[in-house]
């Protein structure tokens, strides 16, 4: 079998970001405007938490809106901060980890995308859809 590569080959380096003081509002437009669907949340560029689409619809009516609106229905998201939606204690990876090991992780949690840090920095992001367009090269 051939080495497997480390997820660095794979991963988002051109990472949007979040802070947690920012609005849901900023968030839910971030998504729209970069078609993402995870945003890390950064303390300069530490991680200290993950907010995914999944996150605001949760609280919102997001999904109703459609994508190509730039006036979004803010009531709900002025009762909800950013860290208080998003996910905190978030499993990261090294730039050097495997992509093996990298989906061992996603398949066996619930979530789709882990931040990559190296030296306690934030460098990158890797989704599961990053997973299966490597899978596809591969065939």
């Amino acid at each position: 079998m051939r080495n497997i590569e480390p997820v660095s080959t794979i991963m988002s380096t051109n990472i949007i970001t979040l802070k947690k003081g920012d609005e849901l509002e900023t968030a839910e437009l971030l998504f729209k405007r970069h078609k993402i669907r995870h945003i890390p949340v950064v303390n300069k560029d530490t991680i200290i938490g993950i907010l995914s689409y999944t996150d605001l619809l949760r609280i919102s009516f997001a999904d109703a809106v459609d994508e190509s609106e730039t006036e979004i229905e803010t009531l709900v998201y002025n009762m909800f901060t950013i860290d208080q939606v998003m996910a905190k204690n978030v499993i990261t990876v090294n730039s050097d980890a495997s992509i093996k090991d990298v989906a061992m992780i996603l398949a066996q949690k619930e979530f789709h995308a882990l931040p990559v840090v190296d030296n306690g920095s934030l460098v990158g992001i890797v989704t599961t859809t990053d997973l299966i367009n490597y899978l596809l090269k591969q065939l």
